[in-house]
């Protein structure tokens, strides 16, 4: 049986034959743990299944991209923007003959730390964080977080790092990476992502691909994102700024299309990837307007101010809870969160941070159900009233 599955990881791993010198290679995978497990699959490509087997990964169809309280069915959530990064990456990585394996395992777990009510739940998770003196929440930072000691999922390095290093609301016209990164830097970063306000901009993959998902994320949602705000009636195409449209296109495919395929001319055979620069001042100047008009419209901000209340509101239920732990029923979701994790975590996390773990890691409808629960006169149903 050992033959067998040394002969299926050999032919598995024969692929990467084919990739380029620059690319990360299966045997180049650092884990945290051992895995002395019989298993044809090669490193990266276990990653893969093992996100999308996570409880986190299941909790992505629930979890909002930019509109939080759209009545309509076909406005992108977070689930979908992962899979749209996932393959505009590997479209990058195959044409440049990058590992696909870590470039699809990066992209499908790289927002697995994004909190309830996208950046919005982010930036009152942050105020909270500072407020009670435990440092900085970072989606980024967050996602290694789920998968490394919330979930206690061995995944590789690779991987954990191009998560921690997405960065996806920073545009560059150079990704670069830092080739000699090691498992320790790695861990100092994460930490340091933590504990240094905006310390996350600061710092590069250690791999091209994971450069690929960084830059994979702007492209998928810079577009997307305009469909979204059109179907729900923010903006209209006419609006769009004619200076970046003339250049990338007017809808989400053509300026998908003419930005991978910019990305892919630019970069080949180097160390880095880049734009053309006529391509990448479109893209600053759209990236711009989207934020001015989209990212900060009413639609986009819509019950910001009961939200931010009922996040911490939430945060001071569940850390009273926490300190009395013992005496919540086993039923309690809480309770059940708790004692599901090992014995280091709970050991080792204040329990404020903790709180702070269980709202991050709830989707839209949980956190209102918990509300609901919880607050004494919530009504779900005045969030969604227009």
């Amino acid at each position: 049986m050992e033959d067998f599955f040394y002969e299926m990881q050999k032919r598995m791993i024969l692929r990467e034959n084919l990739l380029s010198n620059k690319a990360c290679k299966t045997q180049e995978a650092i884990k945290f743990k051992e895995d002395n497990r019989d298993d044809i699959r090669p490193a990266f490509f276990r990653d893969i299944d093992k996100i999308i087997h996570s409880l986190s990964y299941t909790r992505y169809i629930d979890k909002t991209q930019v509109y939080a309280f759209a009545n309509n069915d076909h406005i992108t959530h977070r689930v979908l923007h992962v899979q749209l990064v996932a393959k505009i990456a590997r479209t990058i990585g195959r044409c440049l003959q990058l590992n696909e394996d870590l470039i699809e395992a990066i992209a499908l777990g790289h927002d697995l730390g994004h909190t309830p009510f996208g950046h919005m739940g982010e930036r009152f998770l942050n105020e909270i964080c500072q407020r009670e003196g435990i440092g900085y929440f970072c989606h980024n930072a967050q996602g290694v977080r789920v998968l490394k000691d919330i979930e206690d999922i061995n995944i590789s390095v690779q991987t954990l790092d191009g998560i921690l290093a997405h960065n996806g609301e920073i545009l560059l016209n150079k990704y670069e990476v830092d080739k000699n990164k090691t498992k320790e830097q790695f861990l100092e970063e994460l930490e340091k992502v933590e504990t240094i306000d905006k310390y996350s901009k600061k710092i590069l993959p250690m791999t091209l691909e994971g450069s690929v998902v960084r830059l994979s994320d702007i492209i998928a949602y810079i577009g997307r994102d305009i469909e979204d705000a059109i179907i729900l009636g923010v903006i209209k195409r006419a609006d769009l700024p004619v200076e970046a449209t003339r250049i990338l296109g007017n809808n989400n495919s053509d300026i998908v299309n003419t930005l991978t395929i910019d990305v892919i001319k630019n970069s080949i055979d180097k160390d880095y990837l880049t734009f053309s620069k006529e391509v990448f001042d479109a893209l600053i100047l759209l990236k711009e307007w989207n934020s001015k008009v989209i990212y900060y419209s009413k639609e986009a901000c819509k019950n910001e101010e009961k939200i931010k209340k009922l996040i911490n509101k939430i945060f001071e239920i569940y850390v009273n809870k926490l300190e009395n732990i013992d005496k919540l029923e086993k039923t309690d979701v809480l309770y059940e969160f708790y004692y599901n994790r090992t014995e280091e975590y709970r050991k080792n996390t204040d329990i404020r941070k903790i709180a702070i773990d269980y709202i991050s890691g709830a989707t839209d409808k949980f956190f209102l159900k918990e509300c609901e629960e919880n607050i004494e006169n919530f009504n779900m149903n005045d969030l969604y009233q227009e």
